[in-house]
């Protein structure tokens, strides 16, 4: 099985395993109006307070993964082009998660401050 694909399954596999435990933390959620409702914004918010740092420690990984492939390359033109290739899609992805991350924000403030409950 190649590195990649390994990778992947292992991301997949915990991200499915953290799964559940963000969801049962959710009825944790304090809410401004003291009735017990919970608003969509408030569960976006607090998804991803706790997703920002996983997705922070997959990128320093992504990252440190390329760096020791470039370490190792030894002039090896596959090599280099597969930490290459780490390093395009660990840039990629940080885009996507920086992406992600300010939609709900740009939602907000595009439905004003108060949202939908």
């Amino acid at each position: 099985m190649n590195i990649n694909k390994k990778i992947a399954t292992l991301s997949a596999t915990a991200l499915l395993l953290v799964a559940p435990l963000a969801a049962m933390a959710l009825p944790a959620i304090n809410t401004p109006n003291g009735n017990g409702n919970i608003d969509i914004l408030g569960v976006i918010n607090a998804a991803l307070a706790f997703l920002w740092p996983v997705f922070i420690g997959f990128a320093v990984i992504m990252f440190i993964i390329a760096a020791f492939q470039f370490f190792t390359a030894q002039g090896d033109p596959d090599k280099v082009n597969s930490a290459r290739q780490f390093v395009i899609w660990g840039i990629v992805g940080v885009v996507v998660g920086v992406l992600a991350f300010t939609l709900p924000f740009a939602v907000q403030n595009l439905l004003g401050q108060n949202g939908i409950t």
